[in-house]
């Protein structure tokens, strides 16, 4: 669990700490590879979910409410990335 709940916080963080750097670079190119960066790691997130309600340690409305909201990041960040 400990293992589990480390890797959801690193993910978790991970997102918007790749957007930052992303735009911190100033060029277009590295703006969208930081943005597809942070897209994988909302995939690595969604997983960890899966996996937290697969091994019942969230409830059914956690989950449902926790997927519902990465995948409204997966969506904004994959507009994002298509739209540069």
């Amino acid at each position: 669990m400990f293992g589990l709940t480390d890797q959801l916080k690193r993910s978790s963080v991970s997102i918007p700490s790749n957007i930052a750097e992303g735009y911190g670079r100033n060029t277009r190119t590295d703006y969208k590879r930081f943005l597809s960066i942070a897209l994988g790691s909302v995939y690595e997130l969604q997983t960890q979910i899966v996996i937290s309600n697969d091994l019942n340690l969230i409830s059914e409305n956690d989950f449902t409410e926790l997927i519902s909201l990465a995948i409204e990041i997966d969506r904004m960040l994959y507009t994002m990335i298509k739209k540069l």
